[in-house]
């Protein structure tokens, strides 16, 4: 990995912490005014005026800082705060007037930055605006009527800025989950995947290589011809794992059942296929030869049986899969319901069901029941 792909992951891990009280410390510029008209000496009570200018700035601090930490926005101290700084506003405006009346503007960004929400707003902003009006017109007449707009513009500017800003943030981080969702997501499809095909894959390349075994000694053409199954095999599998990894795969459920039952037989279990019902979709399909598949592999590996029925059969809306064998059962499983498991979910996430457990005569049976999504005539013929 370069130093840029690192930089690049890192600015990505980096949270977004987004704007701070440290956004709106500029706008206190706009006391200049106030300062200038004390430093000028035209204020009465100068020294009333430099504390009540301190207390309104450290005021002022407080709240956009508080106003960026959602929790401590909305702790009743912080709207203490609030109305302490908007009666110190009114005052210095009213008893100075002139620059002073520039204070309104930053009571505006301070109430804009804490109240959120339009109900919340249209109860303070239009009363604090006629105020402002009011004092306004009383210290300066007209020429002050900027401020009263400025003021207006700084509260609404600030409280949808703010709260722009805040549903991008939650709208990235519910697209950050959705992403680590669909990551996950794609993991169990893999592993389910990966557990289907190489368990259906090894048990019939360690069925067939017995068979070889036995062979050898005294039929070498015979077993030569399940060393090429088993070269057929094996190239089929690398083909499947690459097309799962790819997430492309479908399976034909009439190569599967034929898969199937050449598998049961080289395990020496005599396989019986009966196929009849509608035409099936392609998903469809692909979810019921993994069932075949499972199934199969179980019966092969767990079963010790001696027979093993797969019947497929259906109606207009419905179709049905069942597989059945005449071994052990559950005795026979050592880990019983891992790949049946995940089968399971996935087959309910398509609007069905699948059962398994033991056969009514002995044995161990699953059930499969899918909707018909693509109803068409029917293909009838059983096949043995």
């Amino acid at each position: 990995m370069t130093n840029r792909q690192r930089r690049r992951e890192a600015r990505c891990e980096r949270p977004d912490r987004g704007p701070s009280g440290l956004s709106l410390l500029p706008w206190l510029l706009m006391g200049l005014g106030a300062l200038s008209h004390l430093i000028e000496g035209k204020a009465a009570n100068p020294w009333l005026g430099a504390l009540g200018l301190l207390a309104f700035n450290t005021l002022y601090i407080a709240i956009v800082f508080r106003a960026f930490d959602p929790p401590r926005r909305e702790a009743p101290l912080t709207r203490v705060l609030l109305v302490a700084l908007g009666a110190l506003t009114f005052a210095l405006a009213i008893g100075y007037g002139s620059g002073w009346l520039l204070l309104f503007p930053l009571l505006g960004l301070a109430v804009g930055a804490v109240v959120r929400g339009r109900k919340r707003l249209r109860l303070i902003v239009f009363p604090l605006v006629a105020a402002v009006g009011v004092v306004t017109y009383w210290r300066d007449g007209w020429d002050s009527l900027g401020v009263v707009y400025g003021t207006f513009i700084s509260v609404m500017v600030t409280a949808a800025v703010l709260a722009l800003d805040e549903t991008v943030r939650e709208l990235r981080g519910t697209r950050e989950e959705l992403a680590r969702t669909a990551v996950e997501k794609e993991r169990l499809r893999f592993s389910r995947d990966l557990h289907d095909l190489l368990g259906h894959t090894l048990s019939v390349i360690v069925v067939k290589s017995e068979v070889v075994r036995r062979l050898a000694p005294r039929d070498l053409d015979a077993a030569l011809a399940q060393v090429a199954d088993i070269e057929s095999v094996g190239r089929q599998a690398l083909t499947e794992i690459r097309e799962a990894v790819t997430g492309y795969r479908e399976g034909s459920l009439a190569t599967e059942l034929d898969r199937a039952r050449d598998a049961l037989s080289s395990a020496g279990i005599e396989p019986v296929v009966r196929r009849s019902g509608p035409l099936l979709e392609p998903q469809t399909e692909a979810l019921l030869s993994w069932v075949v598949r499972e199934s199969a592999t179980n019966a092969i590996r767990h079963s010790g049986a001696a027979h093993c029925e797969i019947t497929l059969s259906g109606t207009a809306d419905r179709v049905r899969l069942t597989v059945t064998d005449d071994g052990r059962g559950t005795a026979g499983t050592t880990t019983p319901g891992s790949g049946l498991r995940g089968l399971r979910e996935r087959v309910a996430a398509a609007g069905g069901t699948l059962d398994s457990g033991p056969a009514p005569r002995g044995g161990f049976r699953v059930t499969a029941e899918l909707p018909v999504e693509a109803p068409g005539p029917d293909e009838g013929e059983p096949t043995t």
